[in-house]
């Protein structure tokens, strides 16, 4: 690829905002975030019996964006009702944290979520769950039993129901496996479950391939977790090859004072690098980027030091076969096959 350079092109550069950090906040609603976020729409509704939902695919698909994008999303549709009610809070989102110790903390887990239902910043209603009404900021809890982990939980349970929350995001949240030991995995899931059950919320679970080893645990937790892959876009599918090389003209876009028209010849080498993953692609297309303004002109060597190196991709790629394989079968749906005709047994009255 051949780019002009010049001092011009290198003031020009200088003199414009960040394009690495407008990359870095891009958020693109590409075609695999669609289709999941369209089924989870679907599944998430009063009543449901589907108390926990999970979100799976490899390292780098953009399952973060999709997870923020769900409740954007939520509360743009709500903002009618959230101006009738200030106290309504309809969707949450937290990071499972990952907190140094050997097992998972719950404590920091509810405290996580206080946080989020809190909204001290907006003109909302506060309940006694840890926020001082005088001021509406967050405060130790009021007494000493609030201040043990069932109290928390109680807490946290009590808000969801006040704040009328339909849905709760844990991304990361493989974190609740890594660090907890096997024997007490089903009760992790468990607790999830009861905090869904007794809140009158849906917990929707994002994270790697990891999170399918939750569905083995047993068949009782099996039958309410319903499992959605968000897959990589395939080399193989020219549907797939379509789709990815949209997304890179949308960071083309969103960076051209950078590299112009000049990225879209490179949208197949881009595929086989990243492997389809858009937030792998939207890590690369920023470092290519941060690069080119440190520089302060733009050359493909650029793009080529921002690429995973090989060994990189291999180690991915070898994750990736590794949960599509173990996710693909277990996800397989089978229909039933229709009634022969004339089957007495299946006449309708």
């Amino acid at each position: 690829m051949q780019v002009p350079e010049n001092n011009t092109a290198a003031l020009a550069l200088a003199s414009t905002p960040s394009y690495a950090q407008a990359l870095q906040a891009l958020r693109i609603k590409h075609t695999r975030v669609k289709q999941v976020m369209d089924e989870l729409n679907s599944l998430i509704y009063p009543g449901s019996q589907d108390s926990l939902l999970m979100v799976c695919g490899p390292t780098g698909a953009g399952k973060s964006a999709l997870a923020q994008h769900m409740v954007k999303a939520e509360i743009e549709r709500s903002a009618g009702e959230m101006e009738a009610d200030a106290g309504l809070i309809p969707a949450v989102y937290i990071e499972a944290r990952a907190s140094g110790a050997d097992d998972f903390s719950w404590r920091l887990f509810y405290q996580s979520v206080l946080e989020q239902l809190d909204a001290a910043e907006l003109d909302m209603p506060k309940y006694h769950f840890g926020i001082d009404a005088s001021t509406g900021m967050m405060v130790s809890p009021r007494s000493p039993k609030d201040r043990t982990l069932d109290g928390l939980r109680s807490a946290v349970e009590r808000a969801l129901r006040h704040r009328k929350t339909r849905f709760l995001v844990i991304d990361e949240a493989a974190h609740i496996i890594h660090l907890t030991r096997r024997n007490r995995l089903e009760i992790q899931l468990d607790t999830l479950k009861s905090i869904a059950n007794l809140a009158g919320v849906q917990i929707v679970l994002v994270g790697s391939y990891d999170l399918f080893r939750l569905m083995s645990l047993s068949g009782q937790l099996a039958r309410r977790i319903h499992v959605l892959h968000l897959e990589r876009y395939r080399q193989d599918n020219d549907t797939d090859i379509r789709a990815f090389r949209a997304c890179v003209q949308k960071f083309q876009d969103a960076a051209a004072p950078i590299w112009g028209q000049s990225l879209m010849p490179y949208a197949d080498a881009l595929h086989e690098n990243t492997l389809g993953c858009i937030g792998t692609l939207s890590a690369v297309l920023t470092r290519a980027a941060r690069l080119t303004e440190t520089k302060g002109s733009w050359s493909v060597e650029h793009l080529r030091t921002a690429l995973l190196s090989e060994l990189q991709r291999q180690r991915i790629l070898e994750e990736i076969l590794e949960g599509e394989a173990a996710i693909n079968p277990g996800l397989t749906r089978t229909m039933p096959k229709p009634p022969k005709a004339g089957n007495q047994n299946h006449k309708v009255a």
